[in-house]
């Protein structure tokens, strides 16, 4: 028995011993395990420390007083300092964050030592809240930057393209400053970082066209930067060379101006190729019909005084299409409406062709030639054709045919004359009951500085000159051609045509003004036009990209004045659409002449 519970007893003991020898054991075990492989877990361990790093700074933030918040104090860095040509934008990406956040783990690495060194626990809080208010404070003015490019998209401004460049200029300014056949270690280092950044750059004009790596490329340069400026610290010679590459570069751009002006007038006075198909095409149909096919339904109405009668001048098929069908779009009561054409021998068979195709609806279409007109030649065209000029806004007849409408339409009282850019938005019946004054011409004003579409006398007219100066105020209110509404009736009361003559042979005698028919429209019609609302007329979708949509939306009419015409490549994207609506995309000519939106 008692040989028992001595075995018993030494079981007891062996099970005690063992639950607590066997924690030890694997205790020991785990932590040899971790020694092995305690690197690699540590680094993988790291994103987490990271993170819960973020989140008490961030709860740290939130537990500050809104009063103790301050802006970002503006640091002037020196020379020696090589982080002082390091610039900061909202777009720096993750790299840049973890080197801010490097810092900051520094900074507060720093707090612990001193508080080991005999500060307190206090202090150590109060270096943490000075850091957190100032990165909150940096926050809050990057954020309102971006609201501020979001609001205003025309006027983003891509820093880091523009930082990039400038390094890239301040680079090569370095590099001229090196000595003939020296071929030093920095000088190599500023080449090799020259074309790296070329490289990434490229012809990028954005920030999100910028490769991941942009920003190592930048503080690669920077750092290259930071040491040429302790090799050459001659600032005044830097200035120098910085206003001489600074000078090159603006006559190389001004080259580049002369020649984009240049280039996009001359696309102004060209054809697309799918224009010129498309004419082909309907001028051999037309020359195939019998001259009874030839002839438009309701000419009736073409002189008949009480209908609302529209002209265009045009030598191109569909710009004035686009002005016939947007203006029949537009209206309430189409079968009022006589549209004249009036267009040159060259293109009458296509013009005539497209509107016997596509008849207007109910309303009247009218289609002439100028050639038609035996007393226009014979009596007037004689001193258009003195005019030396190959630019057709100074010698077109068909430019000039605008002043000679009481004799084209002896029948008729009233008229709205619309150039061929035009895109018709909004019923015009309202124009026809406004009262002239007594007036010939009615149009919109081009008076206002602050306005786009400002317009002064004295840019087009030679003051100077004894003739002009006695006769007109340099001062006076210009207008625009492209909607307006004419009297003929008191035109030809008080023979405007004839003085339109005078002037036109007194300035082939001597340099009077410039800028083709405005000019002497201005002085023809001098203090014989009355204003109308800017509602009627909205100008400036061929040249200016900033015409403020409500204007647009809100306008009877908008004009494509300018040399970038929405039929050409080079017209404003975004003011396309409201010309290309009104085109019939799927007619069988224009799609065989390639001729889309």
């Amino acid at each position: 028995m008692k040989k028992c519970h001595r075995w018993q007893r030494i079981l007891i003991l062996s099970l005690l011993s063992f639950s607590v020898f066997a924690p030890i054991v694997l205790v020991s075990q785990r932590l040899k395990t971790l020694t092995s492989f305690g690197g690699k877990e540590f680094a993988e361990d790291l994103p987490s420390v990271n993170y819960m790093r973020d989140v008490l700074r961030l709860n740290s933030i939130e537990q500050e007083a809104a009063e103790g918040l301050k802006g970002p104090k503006l640091v002037v860095f020196n020379d020696k300092d090589i982080s002082s040509v390091v610039r900061r934008s909202s777009y720096e990406d993750r790299d840049s964050d973890q080197f801010r956040n490097a810092q900051d783990d520094s900074k507060l690495l720093e707090a612990n030592e001193t508080n080991g060194n005999g500060k307190d626990e206090h202090q150590i809080q109060q270096t943490i809240i000075q850091m957190n208010s100032r990165e909150k404070g940096q926050f809050n003015q990057e954020k309102g930057r971006d609201d501020q490019r979001l609001q205003s998209p025309f006027n983003v401004v891509d820093e880091k393209v523009k930082q990039m460049r400038d390094q890239l200029i301040t680079a090569k300014a370095y590099l001229s400053f090196e000595p003939p056949g020296s071929n030093s270690r920095l000088m190599k280092e500023l080449r090799a970082r020259i074309r790296e950044l070329e490289r990434v750059v490229g012809e990028v004009s954005r920030d999100s066209d910028l490769p991941m790596s942009a920003s190592q490329k930048m503080r690669s340069m920077e750092l290259s930067l930071a040491k040429a400026s302790r090799v050459f610290p001659d600032c005044s010679a830097m200035a120098t060379k910085l206003r001489a590459m600074a000078y090159n570069a603006e006559e190389q751009v001004q080259v580049m101006r002369n020649q984009e002006s240049h280039l996009l007038q001359l696309a102004g006075r060209t054809t697309p190729k799918g224009f010129h198909c498309l004419s082909m095409r309907l001028t051999a149909e037309y020359f195939l019909l019998r001259p009874e096919e030839r002839q438009f339904p309701n000419q009736q109405n073409v002189n008949d005084p009480d209908l609302y009668h529209y002209a265009v001048l045009s030598d191109n098929v569909l710009a004035a299409s686009v002005v016939v069908n947007s203006t029949i779009s537009s209206a309430k009561e189409p079968e009022k409406i006589v549209f004249h054409v009036m267009a040159d021998s060259l293109n009458l068979p296509a013009i005539s062709m497209w509107f016997l195709l596509n008849p207007p609806g109910k309303a009247t279409i009218h289609v002439q030639s100028i050639e038609n007109f035996d007393w226009l030649s014979t009596k007037y065209n004689s001193t258009l054709n003195e005019q030396k000029s190959y630019d057709p806004r100074y010698s077109s007849a068909l430019n000039h045919l605008r002043f000679y409408l009481p004799d084209i339409f002896p029948a008729l009282n009233k008229i709205v004359l619309f150039d061929h850019d035009v895109v018709v938005q909004r019923d015009l019946t309202e124009i026809w009951s406004i009262d002239m004054k007594g007036k010939v011409n009615g149009a919109v004003e081009t008076c206002l500085e602050s306005e786009a579409s400002f317009r002064s006398i004295r840019m087009f007219m030679n003051f100077s000159d004894p003739f002009l100066a006695r006769r007109f105020n340099a001062n006076v209110c210009t207008w625009a051609f492209g909607m307006n509404l004419f009297d003929l009736h008191e035109w030809r009361r008080k023979n405007l045509t004839m003085l339109y003559r005078n002037y036109l042979q007194l300035g082939l005698k001597r340099s009077l003004w410039k800028g083709g028919s405005l000019p002497i429209g201005w002085i023809t019609f001098y203090n014989q036009t009355v204003a109308l609302e800017k509602r009627w007329h909205t100008l400036g979708l061929g040249y200016n990209s900033d015409v403020p949509p409500g204007d647009i939306e809100n306008a009877a009419v908008i004009h494509y004045d300018g040399v970038m015409k929405p039929w050409l490549e080079t017209g404003i994207a975004k003011y396309k659409g409201y010309w290309s609506k009104h085109l019939l995309h799927d007619h069988p000519y224009l799609q065989q002449c390639n001729i889309h939106e």
